[in-house]
């Protein structure tokens, strides 16, 4: 008879969680498949001149979904015969499939309640997660091959992975806490990599949206214009909405210099609309800039990129106080990088072929979007992270303390002649009393006077005139020499005579520690 050992429990339950994990990424994908088939059910339900059966709504919706990972489609029922490409990505949604993998490789290392159910290592739940979503996607490929909407293979094999294994690697990161590199100019280069990318597809959104505003007419006579029911004004609509993400994209292209391509041989830059261009009728297309040369409104869109690098510089800058120059100024090189890679990945998604011909080009060239990116990190980030650093390290610097004023010296001389025997003696010498014991006050002047100098003449006290008068404080006695006066000249009489004061008592002793009053006699 065997019994099962603690380590094979640790193995099934290991590999019953990556089981979990697989199959948690397989719902993932049919969660998404079936909200798309849905939402292209009820177009084509609502469509009063349906052209294909619920086969080739199906197809659409599997098409419809490839297209949101970032695979290019094939269109084949065109009206040259020719086979067309289409790979523009409506980024929208796009966001619905990186949810859901990204919650699949989330909840399958988070806890919840259950702390006591196996989980698998990271790296095992990103893998498991993204083979189970895999299965279902390259099913999806496959069926996809007999509809009208076919997609490319190569893209497919390089696009779904990527897509997929990124989310579910954001999935666990932020099972785990999202934690950062452990140095910290990668973990400052990460933030300010966020930072500027928000900052930089804000102002893209910006652009998009005024120039729209700008050509509103335009638009609303190519929205009028597409469909006259309103089921069909209801699908341009959505298909608007989805693409929203894009002209944000196209708008940070447009302000960072390369602009855009619309169609081969026609170029959008702020210089000016060069070329002829090949656009569609489409919403979104009316807020192109017309052709010709550029003016200062068209100028204006750098703004978006200057703001983004200054904001990404200063997050750098902050960080940076306490750094050398030299290791902020690789910061912030490498903050540029990351969000020039981030900027190329999303110009790539953002724009792609409409057609064969002159529409093989449309939109971003993600090479140029990345370089350009890159070029304003370098030549405005790095520039900002050192003012910044520069600022922030004149708060570092210790302020000098104030020198204190030299002390008088003829002052401290003459203090210090003035009484050279009680300054060494200690308190009671003079009266040959110990601390505590009683003292005589009234003998002290006598006892602490000093003695005649020697070269005075006998029987003259200091102080004391020869006719026995009391010399005036300040000036020495008749007689006396002007050394021997200045040095044993009394101290300035007090303020105050406590001897004139009616209600002052002497005593005769000083206490030898603090001691409370006793309490008074009730019988006194």
């Amino acid at each position: 008879m065997t019994h099962p050992t603690e380590h094979s429990l640790v193995q099934g339950g290991r590999s019953a969680a990556l089981a979990t994990a697989c199959v948690r990424g397989g719902v993932a994908a049919g969660l998404g498949l079936g909200a798309l088939a849905v939402l292209v059910t009820a177009a084509w339900i609502s469509s009063p001149f349906p052209d294909s059966g619920p086969g080739g709504v199906l197809h659409v919706a599997a098409g419809l979904w490839l297209l949101a990972h970032g695979v290019d489609l094939v269109r084949t029922d065109t009206l040259s015969g020719l086979p067309a490409p289409l790979g523009v990505v409506p980024m929208l949604v796009a966001v619905l499939p990186v949810w859901l993998v990204h919650r699949a490789a989330r909840d399958t290392l988070d806890p919840g309640e259950d702390s006591d159910r196996p989980r698998p290592s990271p790296g095992g739940a990103v893998a498991a997660v993204a083979g189970g979503y895999l299965l279902v996607a390259a099913v999806v490929v496959v069926y996809s091959e007999s509809g009208p909407l076919p997609a490319e293979l190569i893209s497919a094999g390089f696009w779904l992975p990527f897509l997929v294994f990124g989310a579910a690697g954001a999935g666990v990161w932020t099972a785990l806490g999202r934690p950062l590199p452990g140095q910290r100019q990668a973990a400052a280069a990460l933030r300010a990599t966020g930072l500027g990318l928000v900052t930089l597809c804000g102002g893209g959104a910006v652009l998009a949206a005024v120039s729209l505003a700008w050509h509103a007419g335009e638009a609303q006579a190519a929205f009028t214009g597409l469909a006259g029911e309103w089921s069909g004004r209801a699908a341009i609509l959505l298909l608007v909405l989805a693409l929203l993400p894009n002209a944000a994209v196209w708008g940070a292209a447009y302000g960072l210099g390369p602009g855009f391509t619309l169609g081969t041989g026609a170029l959008a830059t702020p210089l000016g609309l060069a070329g002829d261009p090949a656009v569609p009728s489409f919403p979104l297309l009316a807020a192109l800039p017309a052709e010709g040369r550029g003016t200062w409104t068209h100028w204006a869109a750098v703004v978006v990129p200057l703001v983004a690098t200054l904001v990404q510089g200063w997050r750098v800058g902050r960080t940076a106080k306490g750094w050398p120059a030299r290791d902020a100024a690789l910061t912030a090189l490498a903050a540029a990088w990351g969000c020039g890679a981030v900027v190329a990945v999303l110009a790539a998604a953002a724009g792609g072929p409409l057609g064969s011909g002159r529409l093989s080009a449309f939109g971003p060239v993600w090479w140029q979007a990345g370089a350009a990116t890159v070029l304003w990190g370098a030549c405005v980030g790095v520039p900002m992270t050192l003012a910044v650093r520069a600022w922030g390290r004149r708060a570092l610097r210790p302020k000098p303390l104030p020198v204190p004023a030299p002390a008088n010296v003829n002052a401290n001389a003459t203090a210090s002649a003035t009484t050279p025997a009680t300054a060494s003696a200690p308190v009671g010498a003079g009266a040959g009393a110990g601390f505590g014991e009683p003292f005589d006050l009234e003998a002290q002047p006598e006892a602490a006077a000093p003695e005649a100098p020697s070269g005075g003449p006998p029987g003259v006290t200091p102080g004391v005139t020869p006719g026995g008068g009391q010399a005036s404080p300040g000036k020495p006695a008749p007689g006396t020499p002007v050394a021997t006066a200045k040095a044993a000249a009394p101290a300035p009489p007090p303020a105050l005579d406590l001897d004139d004061d009616p209600g002052y008592e002497p005593y005769d002793y000083l206490p030898a520690a603090w001691e409370s009053s006793p309490p008074p006699d009730p019988k006194a």
